[in-house]
């Protein structure tokens, strides 16, 4: 047994660097033991976790599921990592932790592409929760995207909906985000308090409006507000979780996916639609989508840079959670450095 540092969620919205005792070797012939050294706070379910909204955590718990370490041992069955590499997990925040490769939920291990900074992989996994818009999408070259909502995994989307072609119209309330998602190419970006969200798509699309709708902002408030850019024909994705209550006109919102001159679709984008490992039946996996979001990151083709906003460390937990929670205008990429 050895001693390792992790973050303990205590109570609601309350955390705490603390210490335990933890098996430092590997005991299953599909187990990975790893080191952290950069793990990534996400902004959206990690903070509804540690709010308790979250049915799957429990407090007292420990919250986290991005984290780049170095592999310390690896069971018998893992024949693709050594002690030594650098890779990409669904760990926790912990300085030590074990990944089975096998787990449906907890399982994606991905060895890093030699020479990216191992602290921008670390914003791998909001990447790929962004790809997954981008999978179940019908955008094709020359479409108009809408993404509402600039945090990490609404700037990535947008990010990837330009690369997979489409023209990005990009909208949010905070004017650091608005100007963070500039800094990352995506030029038709616009605080949608001041502007008339409709009016400027209409002018940028010569009235076609937005052929795919992307909601990262997780409010059903915006997005009832934003169907009105929608065009004939298009879809709405729903990217980010709705978890606050709203009440609205649920007749009016579905007349629009079911009478002319709408006709729209609506889509779930949640990760987990698809494969954790790659299989001989499925295209995309989750780990897959990693591989390439990796590579765009090392490319410099998705930009993560103008996102990280902050580096904590382990005892600087709680500042960190208050400052996502209540300073968007400041805190947006926030890494834990286990160093």
């Amino acid at each position: 047994m050895a001693t390792r540092k992790k973050i303990l969620v205590t109570e609601p919205h309350v955390a705490t660097c603390a210490t335990d005792e933890f098996e430092a070797q590997v005991s299953a012939p599909t187990a990975v033991l790893v080191r952290n050294q950069y793990s990534h706070i996400s902004a959206g379910t990690e903070l509804a976790c540690i709010a308790g909204l979250e049915s799957f955590f429990s407090i007292p718990g420990t919250p986290g599921y991005t984290a780049v370490g170095e592999v310390v041992a690896t069971g018998s069955a893992v024949d693709h990592l050594q002690p030594g590499d650098q890779v990409y997990t669904y760990g926790p925040h912990a300085e030590y932790f074990t990944i089975d490769i096998t787990d449906r939920w907890h399982g994606v291990c991905v060895k890093l592409p030699e020479g990216i900074n191992p602290e921008w992989a670390a914003f791998t996994h909001m990447a790929t929760i962004a790809m997954t818009a981008l999978r179940v999408s019908s955008i094709e070259l020359g479409d108009y995207a809408l993404v509402t909502g600039l945090g990490a995994i609404g700037n990535l989307a947008a990010q990837l909906a330009q690369l997979q072609g489409a023209r990005v119209i990009a909208a949010d309330i905070v004017d650091s985000r608005i100007e963070a998602a500039r800094k990352c190419g995506i030029e038709l970006a616009v605080n949608s308090a001041r502007t008339n969200l409709k009016a400027f798509i209409e002018e940028k699309t010569e009235g076609q409006l937005a052929s795919t709708y992307i909601d990262a902002s997780g409010s059903a408030k915006v997005v009832e507000a934003s169907v009105d850019c929608v065009a004939w024909n298009g879809e709405t994705i729903i990217l980010g979780s709705p978890r606050a209550r709203h009440e609205a006109d649920l007749a009016g919102f579905l007349r629009r996916h079911h009478l002319m001159p709408w006709n729209h679709s609506l889509k779930g984008a949640l990760e987990f639609i698809y494969p954790t490992h790659p299989n001989d039946f499925n295209k995309h996996s989750i780990e897959r989508n990693a591989k390439i979001a990796l590579r765009l990151i090392k490319e410099g083709r998705l930009a993560v840079g103008p996102l990280y906003t902050h580096k904590a460390s382990p005892e600087e937990i709680q500042s960190a959670y208050d400052g996502l929670r209540s300073k968007p205008e400041e805190y947006m990429g926030v890494i834990i450095d286990w160093a």
